[in-house]
């Protein structure tokens, strides 16, 4: 990407979206366009219709989405499923309007089989039922996915998609009712030390795996495969490892210093039984992840605790 290429990141008050400004920054790049949902509606077709052709963008990442953990994903299914199925319509659809060449749309790894053999594999989309609890999410991003490759196919354009692993780090969402389990945890465990509570409670039984990746080094990812000009199929992005939930939460509790006792509560709750990503693929392409989930959770905290200060 020369460095005076216009690039817009949609989402860019979000963690992943924030992530991929700061790349681009630290990268060198002069033009990156952003807009707030206040100054752009990205559920409002005309409206990014007229944006995207007004200001003609090189290159456009899409980190826009509305996202939750499992209660938000499984009490406001139409929300998740009509919100996201009208970005992703907006953007790819207006972005070919406008003569977009390179976009890159950033998918979920709950698209995959709630039971899919583990590692997963890209090819395994669509191979068997999804995760019920984040159905109508995974749908949309499935959508998603499908858009970006028959623009690809039918028009000539290189939109591709990248299929993050669980994600963490600066600009997460701490909000109990909505957010993924590692903010939750992080949440937790610091309100918990400063009450000087015996215990914690930890939804489920603890025994699901997760794969967790900083979303640092997603953005990395994400920008390598925009600058190498990248023009394949889906790629995950992950670290190549897990652990169970259990394992995850008293990794929490010893960053944050949080002493007491964790009580699994299993009647919330398990989602899928494990997602692990494939991410042989990427690797061929020469990109690891390089930051340590403990090393990981300490920024995390860090940035939890920033956000938090009177």
């Amino acid at each position: 990407m020369p460095s005076d290429a216009r690039i817009l990141v949609t989402g860019h008050r979000g963690m992943v979206g924030s992530a991929l400004v700061r790349r681009l920054q630290a990268r060198g790049y002069t033009q990156i366009l952003t807009r707030s949902r206040a100054e752009l509606d990205l559920l409002d077709q005309a409206a990014v219709y007229r944006y995207l052709v007004e200001h003609r963008p090189d290159y456009v990442f899409i980190a826009a989405a509305k996202v939750g953990g499992i209660l938000a994903n499984d009490t406001e299914r139409a929300d998740f499923l009509f919100q996201n199925l009208q970005i992703e319509l907006n953007l790819i659809h207006g972005a070919h309007r406008a003569g977009v060449q390179r976009l890159l749309f950033l998918g979920s790894s709950c698209i995959y089989p709630r039971d899919c053999p583990q590692p997963i594999r890209e090819d395994y989309l669509l191979s068997g039922p999804l995760e019920p609890t984040n159905e109508p999410y995974a749908i949309a991003k499935i959508a998603g996915v499908k858009l970006a490759e028959s623009y690809s196919r039918q028009h000539g354009r290189q939109y591709i998609s990248v299929m993050p692993t669980n994600l963490y780090g600066p600009g997460d969402n701490y909000d109990l009712q909505t957010s993924h389990v590692l903010p939750a945890l992080i949440r937790k465990a610091h309100e918990a030390k400063q009450r000087g509570d015996a215990s914690i409670t930890v939804w489920g039984s603890g025994t699901p795996r997760r794969e967790f990746l900083h979303v640092d080094d997603l953005a990395e990812a994400c920008v390598l495969l925009m600058e190498t000009g990248y023009d394949g199929p889906l790629l995950n992005v992950g670290c190549g490892q897990d652990l169970s939930i259990r394992e995850l939460a008293q990794t929490v509790a010893a960053v944050v210093g949080f002493q007491g006792e964790l009580v699994f509560d299993a009647s919330k709750p398990d989602g899928t039984p494990r997602k692990l990503l494939d991410v042989s693929r990427i690797a061929q392409l020469g990109w690891r992840a390089r930051t340590g989930l403990a090393q990981g959770i300490a920024s995390a905290y860090q940035d939890y605790l920033g956000r938090s200060a009177p």
